[in-house]
């Protein structure tokens, strides 16, 4: 396990672990944190060996309880400071989305605020049963951006980011499973074991479909539904070739 700051990264087989490591803190994100990401991810990006990449905290008691508001006396005080600030979350937001591999958000305990943000950029959310949900900007006055709010959109529903935003209450696990604001829910007892299996069933699957799916998802999530079978060239793959390989040989195709 490696230690970068306060987040750190573990690889085993092949599946990354990003761990947020402010205990203490409930693992607040500082705006190093929020900087941090991007290049990790750009890391595991070009590490041939990883397939999926979890986030997580660091322990079972808290996936993260938000942005770490001491620093907002220093980094949103003013228009050009809160700009700033808002930048590296959206960079953050959108080096998940581009991401080319699976990535899984595991949360245990309060994912609130800039936590929900993070879980809502990774492509699924695994929870246990004490999770905790909420996006709180209304409490403190703070004006959640447009790629924050259209993701949340995406999950939910515009009603639902509503209701979400504007009160800023918090869903319990059962409640925002069932909003779709995350899309498994387990005993806290398993959630470990369930989301790994999950991670190392992605790792036997043909990882150019995967890479594919998840850039066609964003392509029609931005409104872009066109076939266009030329443009779409670029995700022929020839691990085809032996998946009808292994299914006429009655086997597991090995991608």
């Amino acid at each position: 396990m490696n230690e970068q700051h306060t987040i750190l990264i573990s690889k085993l087989e092949d599946i990354a672990t990003i761990y947020l490591n402010r205990p203490e803190k409930k693992n607040a994100m500082t705006l190093d944190m929020w900087k941090q990401i991007p290049k990790i991810l750009d890391e595991l990006e070009h590490d041939s060996e990883v397939k999926v990449v979890i986030i997580r905290g660091v322990n079972e008691e808290v996936f993260c309880a938000g942005a770490d508001i001491k620093e907002f006396s220093t980094e949103r005080m003013d228009a050009s400071s809160a700009q700033n600030y808002d930048n590296y979350l959206t960079a953050t937001g959108e080096a998940l989305g581009n991401f080319p591999k699976p990535v899984i958000a595991m949360i245990e305990g309060p994912c609130i605020g800039g936590g929900a943000e993070l879980a809502l950029a990774c492509d699924i959310r695994f929870s246990s049963n004490t999770g905790t949900f909420g996006i709180t900007p209304s409490k403190i006055g703070l004006i959640y951006g447009v790629p924050q709010t259209k993701r949340l959109i995406d999950a939910v529903g515009p009603s639902r980011a509503k209701d979400i935003l504007f009160s800023g209450r918090f869903l319990d696990s059962s409640e925002a499973h069932q909003v779709g604001l995350i899309d498994f829910v387990y005993p806290e007892e398993s959630i470990v074991e369930e989301t790994y299996n999950y991670a190392r069933l992605l790792g036997t699957r043909s990882q150019a479909t995967i890479k594919a799916a998840k850039v066609i998802t964003k392509l029609i999530l931005e409104g872009k539904v066109d076939n266009d079978f030329e443009h779409n060239l670029k995700f022929y793959s020839t691990d085809i070739h032996e998946g009808i390989k292994a299914f006429k040989e009655k086997r597991q195709p090995q991608f």
